[in-house]
């Protein structure tokens, strides 16, 4: 009898603890990148000979503002199912210039946001560069720099340039960092030395920001033309994807176990890739939330965005498939990635 009473007034304080915790609420934002396939204007230029009007591709105003349309539709639906709005940062490559980022943030589905614009014109040779979009009541920008990519074996090679964006999101120092790495023209290994160089200026942009503060939170994301496996990203970035081995100088892959499942962002004869990757600081993989950590990583793979019919049905919708236009979105998935902490 003393046992079951014991037993009842040991299970009535468990029960009154639980109801006595206080119910925690969290924060949380998204932060995407999408590689949004040569945003191009309409309007001739020194790189864009294949989208001037003139071009066998045939661009022009409609099919300009109709991606417009699309591209914003996108990014104004990212992660937010979980959040209830749009993203609070949201990368970008394959940007023109100015003016195409301009009309995008003009555009119904996400002028209500607010957009504000990172972008500077750099030296690749089609003309596309890097941007950072964000959302002003979530991110004060303190600094930006677009840092070059030098390769020894062929000075005369021009890439994009990386754009880092410091700032102060919702409170917390924090640094964005948008790549567009070099293809893989001319074959995978024939080309693994440039992205080889890629990486190397990445990682000391990296290593400078930690070097002031080793409990920096950094956010890399962007079209990096690997995989999370390949050499590049593995060693010469030196990313891990499990957490409890993702410390430093190692970083953590948010994106690598999604690959891993088999999970791509844009696919080529009928292999899936994950080049669009998102790969953070250990720092956000803290446990504490008093400020912003990592919670989940996803690929935006929504069946509108996908090829409906055909031999390429469920690959990304493109714009074009060489100079047939087909209307769709972008070669690419998006990524992103959500962070939170208790409010």
């Amino acid at each position: 009898m003393k046992n079951f009473v014991l037993f009842i007034f040991c299970l009535a304080l468990t029960f009154a603890n639980l109801f006595s915790q206080e119910k925690k609420e969290y924060k949380i934002a998204c932060v995407t990148f999408y590689n949004v396939e040569n945003l191009f204007d309409t309007i001739p230029g020194t790189n864009d000979s294949e989208f001037a009007p003139d071009a066998n591709k045939k661009w022009n105003s409609k099919k300009y503002y109709a991606k417009l349309d699309t591209i914003a539709s996108v990014i104004s639906k990212i992660g937010k199912d979980v959040t209830k709005t749009a993203p609070a940062i949201v990368g970008l490559s394959e940007i023109e210039n100015i003016t195409v980022l301009k009309d995008l943030v003009k555009v119904k589905d996400i002028k209500n946001f607010n957009y504000q614009i990172v972008h500077f014109d750099g030296p690749d040779r089609r003309g596309v560069d890097c941007a950072l979009l964000y959302r002003p009541e979530y991110f004060k920008v303190t600094n930006t720099a677009m840092h070059h990519v030098y390769t020894p074996e062929d000075p005369d090679f021009r890439t994009r340039d990386q754009l880092l964006v410091s700032g102060i999101f919702d409170g917390e120092e924090m640094h964005f960092i948008v790549l567009h790495w070099p293809s893989r023209s001319g074959g995978e290994k024939r080309s693994e030395p440039k992205r080889f160089a890629a990486a190397d200026v990445t990682r000391s942009i990296v290593d400078s920001i930690l070097t002031i503060n080793p409990k920096a939170k950094i956010v890399i994301m962007g079209d990096l033309n690997d995989d999370p496996d390949n050499k590049s990203v593995r060693k010469r970035l030196q990313t891990q994807y499990k957490k409890e081995k993702a410390q430093l100088p190692y970083l953590y892959n948010a994106t690598e176990p999604l690959f891993r499942n088999g999970v791509g962002s844009l696919a080529y004869r009928d292999k899936w890739n994950l080049f669009d990757q998102i790969i953070i600081t250990p720092e956000f993989l803290e446990k504490d939330k008093s400020s912003y950590r990592f919670y989940q990583a996803h690929v935006f793979n929504k069946p509108y965005l996908m090829q409906k019919e055909g031999r390429f049905k469920g690959y990304p919708w493109r714009t074009y498939v060489g100079d047939t236009y087909m209307g769709g979105y972008s070669d690419h998935f998006p990524t992103y990635i959500y962070l939170i902490k208790e409010k």
